[in-house]
């Protein structure tokens, strides 16, 4: 995604968070990342000392592992900035 695409998704986003939710809230996300230990771990430190529950499942064939993260946040901002910080890591898709 390019970053103009990008920029509009997150600000697309906000508004949407900020519309349908009280603020802080629970929020859920979920990524698609190449089974790849490093990776998996990566995005547990993005989450560590949030509070965060964790939920992994392997794909049928175990090529993916499926991320699903539970936390709870103080407002849109905080849910993009964490959207951000995994979408630095290489291959992760985020749902």
């Amino acid at each position: 995604m390019d970053a103009q695409k990008s920029e509009e998704f997150y600000e697309r986003l906000k508004n949407e968070l900020e519309k349908g939710s009280t603020w802080p809230s629970d929020y859920l996300y979920k990524f698609i990342v190449p089974t790849d230990d490093a990776k998996i771990n990566k995005i547990h430190e993005i989450f560590d000392n949030t509070g965060a529950v964790i939920e992994l499942k392997k794909s049928s064939k175990g090529k993916y592992t499926s991320v699903s993260i539970t936390v709870n946040l103080e407002n849109p901002d905080k849910v993009i900035a964490k959207y951000k910080e995994v979408g630095h890591i290489e291959g992760v898709i985020s749902l």
